[in-house]
């Protein structure tokens, strides 16, 4: 399950970086073209409406890829609660508290999966690293039947959830967008082609596309503004509020 986490946060970045950020380009430019398409005719409210839709919709779209790409290039700094958490476990299963060397070579490996669930900031595997090792059969000592029934017991339990975990986890996983996405670039991959370099090609022509209409669209916006002004001596908003009144 770490490795599939580790791939999908990988082809979140270059999808983020590739992609992403040009959609958001994209989406800025239909906004502006949308704004000057109302300059036009500022009295069609469905053409204001659709104008102050489309800068929304830009606006989440930068705010998206720029998050997504600060995620991709900044250090986990991790949260108070996973802090607490860690600094509680590290505490209790520090290997020089182990009294032989088989129980400090487990100390070892449990210390080793809590300090990669940290530094990765995954916040669910450090709350079942805790409630693992709270339920751990190595908590019961004594050799009487009943102590080893109870670690029998907690042995089966701590397997079982685990197993239960990581299938929750990989199915959430296998049912997200980006994991759909992954497979459909693998497979397109395995016939020597790039899905995402497809992607950002064919968004880079929307965008020169757009780019393209928006500068035609200033460009008349903009011979109307000096009409008016070279005619009628004023500036089109107060032309049109004359015209109106």
């Amino acid at each position: 399950m770490a490795d599939l986490r580790a791939a999908l946060q990988r082809f979140e970045a270059r999808y983020t970086m590739d992609v992403a950020r040009l959609y958001a380009e994209h989406d800025e430019i239909e906004a502006q073209i949308a704004e000057e398409e109302y300059k036009l005719v500022p009295d069609d409210e469905e053409i204001k409406k659709k104008a102050e839709e489309l800068r929304r919709r830009a606006e989440e779209s930068a705010a998206r890829a720029a998050e997504d790409a600060a995620n991709a290039l900044l250090d986990f700094a991790p949260t108070a609660e996973a802090k607490k958490a860690y600094h509680n476990l590290a505490r209790i299963i520090h290997p020089d508290l182990a009294l032989d060397a088989d129980e400090k070579e487990k100390r070892h490996v449990l210390m080793a999966e809590l300090n990669a669930a940290y530094s990765s900031g995954d916040q669910v595997r450090l709350n079942q690293l805790v409630n693992d090792y709270r339920n751990s059969p190595d908590l019961v000592s004594g050799e009487t039947i009943g102590d080893e029934w109870t670690r029998a017991i907690r042995q089966i339990y701590q397997i079982k959830a685990r197993f239960a975990a990581l299938d929750a986890e990989e199915a959430e996983a296998e049912a997200s967008e980006l994991y759909g996405l992954r497979l459909k670039v693998e497979a397109e991959m395995a016939e020597g082609r790039d899905l995402l370099a497809q992607m950002a090609a064919r968004t880079s022509v929307h965008i020169r596309k757009s780019q393209r209409r928006l500068e035609n669209l200033k460009n008349v916006n903009q011979a109307q503004e000096e009409y008016v002004k070279e005619k009628f001596g004023m500036d089109i908003d107060d032309f049109r509020g004359q015209s109106q009144s």
